[in-house]
């Protein structure tokens, strides 16, 4: 089965794509603590391999209260992608609200050592019977 991605950005041959879901199990509404999961594939469609080097996500919960979080990789690692490969992993993400946004950069590395940013596409947090949306 082929997970499908419903937001997605290329930046130069660097496509982001991600696929949010909400974990009910995770979640504790009557707390207002709201728990999403998030799949990322970073797609490599240059004709170097790429390396991620650092992260920055804006998130902003349902009351537009916004979270900037920076740091070195994604999930612990900082992956090398080669030409014609994709990268995927799952983090997640607490909200104090039913929905909220994410969106951010990825800060990259090609093989000359010239660093250059990716745009991570803005993506709704959902529950499921809610459908508000980014666009």
């Amino acid at each position: 089965m082929t997970r499908i991605f419903p937001f997605a950005e290329t930046t130069g041959g660097i496509t982001v794509r991600v696929a949010p879901r909400y974990l009910p199990e995770q979640s504790d509404p009557e707390r207002e603590y709201y728990v999403w999961a998030y799949h990322v594939r970073v797609e490599n469609h240059g004709p170097e391999q790429v390396q991620l080097l650092a992260r920055r996500w804006v998130i902003t919960d349902g009351h537009g209260r916004i979270d900037e979080i920076e740091g070195d990789g994604v999930v612990g690692v900082q992956p090398v992608i080669g030409s014609g490969h994709a990268y995927d992993y799952v983090s997640g993400c607490p909200l104090p609200t039913r929905h909220g946004v994410m969106q951010g950069v990825y800060f990259m590395c090609g093989n000359d050592g010239a660093r250059f940013s990716v745009a991570i596409p803005a993506f709704s947090l959902e529950m499921p019977e809610s459908r508000p949306s980014v666009h």
